[in-house]
């Protein structure tokens, strides 16, 4: 991809790799936060054995949608060239609404990705996803957060950023006081690392960071009139409790609700349930791993075995 280069160089992403030997490399794009590498903390063990795993985590003084889908739509070419293999591409949230954004532009110019699979987790696609413009206050607390960074004239100032930290750090300790998810994470050592990693993300942010990561969500269209997108493999995954962050007029909870083969050929819709009382948040991969995972060991199966035919 081309990049007109508007951006500056304080807008652009990391990419940590963890290399393995195998034919599937893994491509992570995260949420708002925590940083990819620790959203996935738990399932990564499942994706390594396939190949290396790839996590781009968002610079903390800025954001470019431009430069981001750049460094995406490189490293799946690079790895595809330099591998001799095709990635299976993972967005979570807000990361799996750039991925459709990257994904359309390139249905739009009439040509697909070179990926062995796709996955998407919770997509927020567009600021209509987290804010009902029928509604003259936001109805959940992550909505209330954002719409003041949506207002006019732009605000990017400590006291916008403090709050949003607040209901991001009061998310993660919710989840974190969980014993029966926590206990998922093998070790004490373990889940300090963790905590202080996901924290530490979260405090980092800037407020121009902040703001300009709120305002690409916004500037991104929502799903509207179906294209095919991807026609590979692709799973889509909701959670059973998405209203602490979605609303229920989500237009891109509801077309990949119920249009997901309009969209993606190949693809299959699940929400992802828990057996127990303690149900299932949005993208919520570190506290519900034991409720994701069985969903990407059986998807990655899918993929070798599709592999081991094409050999």
């Amino acid at each position: 991809m081309q990049f007109t280069g508007r951006a500056g160089l304080h807008q652009r992403s990391d990419i940590l790799v963890e290399k393995r030997p195998g034919p599937l490399p893994t491509i992570i794009v995260g949420g708002f936060v925590p940083d990819s590498a620790d959203a996935f903390y738990l399932i990564r063990s499942s994706l390594m054995p396939h190949g290396s795993v790839y996590y781009l985590n968002y610079p903390r003084r800025g954001f470019s949608t431009e430069l981001f889908l750049a460094q995406l739509e490189d490293l799946i070419e690079e790895i595809t060239r330099t591998r001799g293999c095709l990635p299976a591409l993972i967005g979570v949230s807000f990361g799996a609404g750039l991925v459709l954004e990257l994904l359309r532009k390139a249905s739009t110019d009439k040509r697909e990705l070179p990926l062995a699979g796709l996955i998407l987790v919770s997509p927020v696609a567009c600021a209509a996803d987290l804010l009902d413009p029928a509604e003259p206050k936001p109805s959940t607390l992550l909505g209330r957060v954002i719409k003041p960074y949506l207002t006019t004239p732009i605000r990017t100032d400590d006291s916008l950023v403090e709050k949003a930290r607040s209901v991001f750090l009061k998310m993660f300790e919710s989840g974190a006081n969980n014993k029966e998810a926590m206990r998922f994470v093998l070790t004490r050592p373990e889940s300090i690392r963790l905590r202080d990693s996901v924290l530490s993300a979260i405090n980092a942010i800037e407020p121009i960071g902040a703001g300009e990561r709120v305002r690409a969500l916004a500037a991104l269209p929502a799903l509207c009139e179906p294209m095919p997108l991807f026609s590979g493999p692709a799973l889509i995954l909701y959670a059973e409790k998405e209203s602490s962050v979605l609303v229920q007029t989500s237009p891109t909870w509801r077309e990949l609700r119920e249009r997901c083969r309009a969209w993606f050929p190949r693809g299959r819709y699940l929400t992802v349930t828990n057996a127990t009382d303690n149900p299932v948040q949005h993208a919520s991969l570190i506290f519900h791993y034991k409720n994701f995972q069985p969903h990407f060991a059986a998807f990655y199966r899918t993929l070798r075995n599709g592999l081991r035919q094409a050999a």
